[in-house]
């Protein structure tokens, strides 16, 4: 059962006043009712839901308080930690996302969220063996996850095993044709593998699957360029460029697994007359 009743505040202070005997002026002192362990457990709930709902709308910040809380009222549920673990995640605290996410993982060892969320947090850490030791645990226990593959996948890349990179992101695309995530990153590594011309057909077929996404455009554009196909390029890169300013940025390319061989030739591309008058104007 899902509790959806909105909560108008974390805690309440409820208190009888009694008077006291008057000195030279009146005096009231509290009387505080003992907690009620259950009403501080659903209340927790409540929050935990609310901070979920605020994730669900990018408000990062609010729904961390609202978790943070949550935890101290629901000490004992797995899925609150999880949360909270998952939230600090989102907001780069990942030193806390780790510490959140081991609680979780201690009151419920055999949930593959919890493990998935691990790996990530490792991962962003460049903790990479880390990061592979959880991902690999939870697929053992949900081996058809493909983003949890894809995540595994740019894990083995990182850690410069590609083909077994390869082999994960081949796995994710198996349970997902759609996933045009992984069909792109296997162009990003063969292109580190120096297959060109294997790598510029995965990003056609992640075009294919997503005409719309600028990145796998881009990718073929600097390709194209590396091989002396200048005309292409232009028409490709520039409007992928136009479309998202994000990958004109260099560092913004190597945090989504560019390698230095596709950095390299991307930066050649962007020293282009007329890319470079289009950046200037991004």
């Amino acid at each position: 059962m899902l509790i959806r009743t909105s909560l108008l505040s974390a805690l309440t202070a409820i208190g009888l006043w009694t008077a006291a005997v008057p000195v030279q002026a009146q005096a009231l002192l509290p009387y505080v009712l003992p907690l009620d362990a259950e009403r501080l457990e659903e209340q927790g709930l409540i929050l935990a839901q609310e901070a979920a709902q605020l994730a669900q709308l990018q408000q990062y910040e609010l729904a961390l308080a609202q978790a943070q809380l949550a935890a101290q009222l629901v000490p004992n549920s797995a899925a609150v930690w999880g949360l909270l673990g998952s939230l600090y995640l989102q907001v780069e605290e990942f030193d806390e996302s780790i510490a959140a996410l081991s609680r979780a993982k201690i009151l419920e060892a055999d949930n593959p969220a919890v493990l998935f969320a691990l790996g990530t947090a490792h991962f962003r850490q460049g903790n990479y063996d880390k990061a592979s030791d959880f991902l690999e645990s939870g697929l053992a226990i949900e081996p058809d996850n493909p983003g949890a593959l894809f995540d595994l996948g740019n894990t083995y890349f990182k850690l410069a095993e590609f083909d077994t990179a390869i082999a994960q992101y081949q796995k994710s695309v198996d349970l997902d044709p759609e996933f045009w995530p992984s069909v792109n990153n296997i162009g990003l590594v063969q292109y580190e593998q120096d297959d060109a011309t294997a790598a510029i057909a995965r990003w056609e077929e992640s075009l294919a699957i997503a005409p719309l996404e600028p990145e796998p455009e881009l990718a073929i554009a600097v390709a194209k360029f590396a091989q002396g196909d200048e005309a292409t390029a232009l028409a490709m890169g520039i409007p992928a460029l136009e479309r998202d300013s994000r990958y004109a940025d260099i560092q913004f390319l190597v945090d989504n697994l560019w390698g230095p061989k596709l950095i390299a030739d991307t930066e050649a591309f962007f020293n282009h007359p007329d890319v470079q008058a289009v950046l200037v104007q991004l």
